[in-house]
């Protein structure tokens, strides 16, 4: 079934997925400068911003409803006069054309207020992305420490579904890893030239959810035994692995194989240290989210 979605990349590449109608968002009350930006799109005075300078680690939210907007990770100097970012989190930001005819504009995806503009094809960054933002437009939220973990287990949609709703887990992300091309396509990985996996990406809370609870679920949610893929897909690109990204993971890691090999399940699943993670194109993130659907290989076993 896979297979077959690989070679309508084309046509799926295009296609936006309706979502359902949601609640309307909780607004805060707003500045009159504040509105004359959010509301009525102005634009702050370059180099006047708050977070222009700005360096604390943690998210970006929207000043008129909370949503999380950016990373910090993904904040850098462009020196434009205002803050710059690389990527958003995933369908947290907007793109519309702007009234001028010549820019896209970019709002805020829960409540439609006015953020900026993005522009591509600069070269400031390798994502080649500037999404450029008034400061007034947002808040800032510091970070606790968070700690990232990378899972290989088949379709990274079906993967990602079940860590997108897994307590403690802040962000998820499906991309690329383990090959021998930079930033590959989600067509030439499915060519088997490259040799990367298709992955998932959590970004987790270890206050509130450890990795080896993470790991416990990621055998849970596929099949650890199957050798040549996952399910109905396969290929080199849906193998199993867990991409440990320390000492600590590789421990636990190791450890539950053994537990289920002591179990009887003759286990495949490699661990192996985490390389490069490449980011997949935006129409594979939250996938099942935007379908309304559920994974078509994956679903919960108990095996501990």
């Amino acid at each position: 079934m896979k297979f077959i979605l690989c070679m309508l990349i084309g046509f799926w590449g295009l296609t936006s997925f309706a979502r359902g109608e949601e609640s309307t968002p909780v607004l805060n009350k707003l500045t009159p400068d504040e509105e004359r930006v959010i509301i009525k799109k102005g634009t702050e005075h370059p180099f006047t911003g708050k977070f222009v300078n700005h360096k604390e680690t943690g998210t970006y939210t929207c000043r008129q409803c909370n949503a999380p907007l950016y990373k910090s990770d993904d904040k850098f100097d462009s020196h434009c006069g205002w803050p710059s970012f690389d990527d958003e989190i995933t369908g947290a930001v907007k793109r519309v054309p702007d009234a001028d005819g010549a820019r896209v504009e970019i709002v805020c995806a829960k409540c439609g207020g006015h953020l900026g503009h993005v522009f591509s094809g600069e070269g400031l960054t390798p994502k080649n992305t500037r999404h450029c933002v008034n400061s007034i437009s947002m808040s800032f939220q510091p970070s606790s420490k968070t700690e990232r973990a990378y899972f290989a287990g088949g379709c990274f949609w079906g993967v990602e579904y079940y860590f997108r709703e897994t307590k403690g887990v802040i962000s998820t992300a499906v991309g690329y890893m383990g090959g021998t091309k930079e930033n590959p396509t989600y067509k030439e990985v499915c060519s088997g030239s490259t040799g990367h996996l298709e992955v998932t990406e959590v970004e987790f809370d270890p206050g509130r959810v450890t990795f080896e609870e993470l790991a416990r679920l990621f055998f849970e949610i596929h099949d650890p035994t199957q050798a040549d893929g996952q399910g109905p897909d396969i290929g080199e690109q849906y193998l199993s692995v867990v991409f440990y990204v320390d000492d600590s993971q590789k421990t636990v890691a190791e450890k539950l194989i053994g537990i289920l090999k002591e179990k009887g399940f003759n286990v495949v699943t490699k661990s192996l240290p985490a390389p490069k993670f490449w980011k997949g194109e935006d129409y594979h993130q939250d996938y099942y989210d935007k379908k309304k659907g559920s994974p078509y290989c994956h679903r919960r076993v108990k095996r501990f």
